[in-house]
């Protein structure tokens, strides 16, 4: 995640063009029309639906309201264009944007293929524009924390991690629980183990609907023999999201729905000692302290969207860059193709 000048096209922040539009005011992008007009960029917000218009005009009511995208890409007040539509139209909104020389913030999934979020990101850097991708969980406090940890060597190797999130929560008919829910954890878990990994296997089905899976388990195997595990749905009894990581020193688990003790380090695990006279002395227990770092929970999404109005302004590479972004919709597409094999592993290969 790195904060690297990134090359400008025009004068980055100027007064005629540092506005943004959220583009798709619906499930979720309500909530960038909400932090975007509480940071004082929002310029417009565009959605074909009307309904969606008007509850975005009681949140921003100085703003323009338009129904058409193409609008938006000839206004020179409008800098940076905010993708929340149906994630079928990201790459494809994404284009458009780009190449009519805007800045891009787009949700999760980038693409549907890692054909197009590569076609995505190729475009960004020929039009030397500014992409970001919302991958929310990484301007989360805790996982901030978390990294340092995992980062510093305080947990040691990471030997696995394994994530839940499951909801009983709103039906997708256009996308399954691994595209819905699977880049958020995915996203970490590539910051977390730091490289790509080299197996993907997913099992699921859908129960609720015909070929549109609400549960889906992800195992990823890493080079250095690193596992991870990933469960998801929307068809579950109770709200979870939960990560948990297991170090050679220490252990962790960050729990998004406490927020008091969203993060809990593990003084536990299995020490060497350097002198043993029997295989029993070999392997000792330690079972230690349970640590609960303060951390100052400021809301994600608002952290995540300054930091965009920030990458725009200063030209700096985004934390979760088009690259990164890139990287995920690879692990889903492999993922989707072990979903449709019945969970057969599949290589994920060279970028």
């Amino acid at each position: 995640m790195s904060d690297t000048a990134h090359p400008a096209a025009g004068t980055a922040g100027s007064a005629a063009s540092n506005g943004v539009a959220v583009v798709g005011a619906g499930y979720w992008g309500k909530n960038l029309v909400r932090a975007f007009a509480s940071l004082g960029r929002l310029r417009a917000v565009c959605d074909a639906d009307a309904k969606a218009l008007e509850r975005a005009r009681t949140q921003a009511p100085a703003t323009r309201m338009v129904g058409d995208f193409a609008d938006l890409l000839t206004d020179s007040d409008i800098g940076a264009v905010v993708i929340a539509s149906p994630a079928k139209l990201h790459a494809e909104q994404a284009l458009a944007a780009l190449r009519a020389n805007k800045d891009v913030f787009v949700e999760k999934p980038m693409a549907l293929s890692a054909a197009d979020a590569r076609a995505v990101r190729l475009t960004a850097e020929a039009e030397g524009r500014i992409l970001m991708v919302g991958h929310l969980m990484l301007y989360h406090a805790g996982i901030t924390r978390l990294l340092e940890l995992v980062r510093s060597g305080e947990l040691g190797r990471i030997y696995y991690l394994y994530a839940l999130r499951v909801n009983l929560g709103k039906l997708r008919k256009d996308e399954n629980a691994l595209w819905s829910f699977g880049p958020h954890d995915l996203a970490v878990i590539l910051e977390l183990v730091g490289q790509d990994p080299e197996t993907v296997a997913a099992r699921g089905e859908g129960y609720l609907q015909d070929g549109v899976e609400d549960v889906v388990f992800v195992n990823l195997r890493f080079p250095d023999r690193t596992m991870a595990q990933v469960q998801l749905s929307w068809l579950d009894p109770r709200k979870e999201r939960r990560l948990t990581v297991v170090g050679s020193r220490r252990m962790a688990v960050l729990d998004d729905t406490l927020p008091n003790e969203v993060l809990k380090i593990y003084d536990k695990g299995f020490d060497r000692p350097p002198d043993y006279a029997s295989f029993g002395e070999f392997l000792t227990l330690r079972d230690g302290d349970v640590h609960i770092p303060r951390i100052d929970l400021r809301e994600p999404l608002i952290e995540e969207c300054a930091h965009f109005l920030h990458c725009i302004d200063t030209r700096a590479e985004p934390r979760t860059s088009g690259a990164h972004g890139e990287r995920v919709v690879r692990i889903l597409e492999a993922a989707q193709r072990s979903l449709e094999s019945g969970g057969t592993p599949v290589p994920l290969g060279p970028a």
